[in-house]
Parts: structure tokens; C-alpha cells; sequence
């Protein structure tokens, strides 16, 4: 008989067992006291894979981008005469190239261009660069002074670029930095939960259809074993039935009950909000609308607006410093002027209703004092 006294129970230690959620420090990539601190963005052909790859990331991009620069801009005709000469890789315009540059800026973190100017200084051409290839070199003081960019060809030296000599746009830069942010370290969890939930729930949906399987044989023979189990797959592969002597094979379905898992489509989703949440609400402009009420809807298509008019600013900013000319993106609509109107009237106090006059009350008193 075993023993069963009570007093010789022990207990588990489960402390530290799961780790508290944290957030690391991070320190700024500033100048250091050095006289030239060089960065480049080692991780931009990562970004790009997530950009490429994930739809609903480049969906969003892409919008903020479209939004921003889709619609042209307006300038003075001097201006729009030296703008209609860009050609960028060949095929490009000006448009397009302001836009490229708007989406590389948005998950790259940086986005580079060739400013190339005629033997009179004029503007001639913009031809856009790859980010993974340039190095950026700031002084002691933290000032960008020139750019390097490194070939792609084994051995050939790098290419260097004064400061002036590059259309470069920065995405949210911080503090001291000397480069710009990607928007996608900051989603980066959101991204890869949504996906695994959603390859889990593939998971599931092709075992629904083709379940476990275990087949009973009455027999060790790893001959006989063999030639079952190529017969199996060649039955499953084609569809057919499988015709044994009785007793030989007993199959044995292994499968959970209808409500033995959790639905992940509402995780799914719940997921999908977060993430179109967190790229500043473009969810509205690309119809992932669902469950969004209307009044909402316009708050949070206000709210994209207003991200996409300060990105306006700063591109026109940055074309006027850079590129000494001035242009003025035109301004996606808005429902600002619809809202006002629907704004409704405040209700009268009840003071303010008792003191209302009817006109009949007018007429009464008027004839009375006849």
C-alpha cells in the first residue's frame, strides 16, 4: 500500500516561469563625438519582404501615399515647365516619383533620390536610389554632409554624394537621429500574429476536409506495411475506395469536437482593427470598413486626412529646401465641410423657450389694449 499522508505533499515553484511583458530601451543612432559617424539601414531588404509580402501593409502604404501626392500639385508656370522634364528612371514623372518616394519613406524608413541639374544649376532630373545602398555620414555636430553609395558591382569603390546633391525624405525622424523610423517594427508582432492565426486556421480547415488517419493493420510485416500505405495514398490521391478482406485494416478517425477550439476569426479581425489602427486609420480609404458605424467612419476618415495634409507639408517643405521650388500638393477630399453641416443645433433652455413669443399671443395683447 502506498503511503497517503497528507503532510508529505510537496509544492511546485511555477515563479518567474513566464516572463512580465517588456519594452527594451533604445538609444538614438545621434552623432558621436567621432569627426564622421557613418549609418546605413541594414534592415531595409527586411522591410521591403514585409512590404512586398504582406498585403494589408503595402494596401496602407500605398494609400497614405496615393492620398498624399495622387492628385498632382499646382505650381507657377516656371515651375511646372521644369517639373514636366523629369523623367526619373525614363518612364517616370514628377508625380510618380514624389510618390515612389512617399512609400519607400513609409516602410523604409528613408527615401533617396539623384537631384541632377544642367551646367546652369537648373533641375533636369530626379532618379530615385536604392536605400539599402546608401550610407550616411554626419559631422560632430550631427549634421548630415554627405551620403555614400555603395555599388552593387564586387569591388567597385562607393559613390559619394554631397548633402545637396540628394532628394532625401525622412519617415518620423527622432530627436538627434541621423536617419528616419520604418513603420514596421512598430507593427511587426501585429503581423506575424495575424498570419500565424490565420495559417493556423488553414490548419484546421484542411483537416476538416482531410482528417488524421490511423490504420489499424493486423499484420508486422513491414513488406505488407509498406505496400498499405502506398496503396493509401494512391486511393486518397485519386479518390477511390479502398477494398479489403474484413478485419485486415480497421481505420480510426482522429478529430476534435466542433467546440473543442477557440474561432480565430475573431482574432483574425480583431487583429485587422489593431493594425489599420495603428497606420493612422487607413482602413476607411480601402474599404476594410466592417463593423465601423458611420459617425466613426468620418471621425476616423478626418483623422487620415489631417496625417495625410501633414504629410503634404513636409513634402512641399523639403521640395522648397531642397529643390528651391515651390509646389502645392493638391488636397485630397475631405469631409470637414460635411460634418459642420450636419452639426446639429443646440437645444433652447428652458428659460429660453418660455420667453419664446407666439405670434397669436401678439395679436391678443395688441387687440386688448384697443
Amino acid at each position: 500500500m502506498p503511503e497517503t499522508d497528507i503532510n508529505k505533499a510537496v509544492v511546485t515553484d511555477l515563479t518567474n516561469q513566464m516572463d512580465n511583458f517588456s519594452v527594451d530601451t533604445k538609444s538614438t543612432d545621434g552623432a558621436g563625438k567621432q569627426k564622421e559617424t557613418r549609418w546605413s539601414n541594414t534592415e531595409f531588404s527586411k522591410f521591403y519582404g514585409y512590404y512586398s509580402s504582406i498585403p494589408e501593409l503595402k494596401t496602407a502604404v500605398n494609400a497614405k501615399a496615393n492620398w498624399a501626392t495622387g492628385k498632382g500639385y499646382t505650381a507657377d508656370e516656371i515651375t511646372t515647365l521644369i517639373l514636366d522634364t523629369i523623367k526619373g528612371n525614363g518612364s517616370d514623372t514628377f508625380n510618380t516619383i514624389l510618390e515612389n518616394a512617399e512609400r519607400v519613406k513609409q516602410f523604409g524608413g528613408d527615401s533617396y533620390a539623384e537631384i541632377i541639374l544642367d551646367n546652369d544649376g537648373i533641375l533636369i532630373n530626379l532618379k530615385p536610389l536604392d536605400p539599402s545602398s546608401m550610407v550616411h555620414i554626419a559631422n560632430a555636430k550631427g549634421i548630415l554632409t554627405h551620403f555614400e553609395q555603395m555599388s552593387k558591382i564586387q569591388g567597385k569603390p562607393p559613390k559619394r554624394f554631397k548633402a545637396e546633391d540628394i532628394f532625401y525624405l525622412a519617415n518620423d525622424r527622432v530627436a538627434d537621429e541621423i536617419h528616419g523610423t520604418s513603420i514596421i517594427p512598430a507593427l511587426e508582432k501585429i503581423i506575424l500574429a495575424r498570419n500565424e492565426a490565420m495559417d493556423d486556421w488553414k490548419r484546421v480547415l484542411h483537416r476538416n476536409i482531410d482528417p488524421v488517419l490511423i490504420i489499424h493493420a493486423d499484420t508486422d510485416d513491414t513488406t505488407a506495411i509498406a505496400k498499405m500505405k502506398s496503396d493509401w495514398e494512391a486511393i486518397k490521391k485519386n479518390g477511390e475506395v479502398w477494398v479489403v478482406p474484413k478485419g485486415i485494416v480497421v481505420p480510426e478517425f482522429i478529430s476534435l469536437a466542433p467546440n473543442a477550439t477557440m474561432n480565430p476569426l475573431p482574432t483574425i479581425e480583431a487583429y485587422n482593427q489593431y493594425f489599420y489602427q495603428a497606420t493612422g486609420g487607413t482602413d476607411v480609404v480601402v474599404g476594410a470598413t466592417l463593423g465601423i458605424t458611420e459617425a466613426s467612419m468620418k471621425i476616423k476618415f478626418m483623422a487620415f486626412t489631417n496625417n495625410v495634409k501633414a504629410e503634404q507639408l513636409y513634402i512641399e517643405e523639403q521640395v522648397l529646401m531642397q529643390l528651391n521650388l515651390v509646389i502645392k500638393l493638391n488636397v485630397p477630399a475631405t469631409l470637414e465641410n460635411e460634418l459642420l453641416s450636419e452639426t446639429p443645433k443646440a437645444e433652447p433652455t428652458e428659460i429660453e423657450s418660455e420667453s419664446v413669443v407666439e405670434p397669436n399671443d401678439v395679436t391678443a395683447e395688441t387687440e386688448g389694449r384697443k
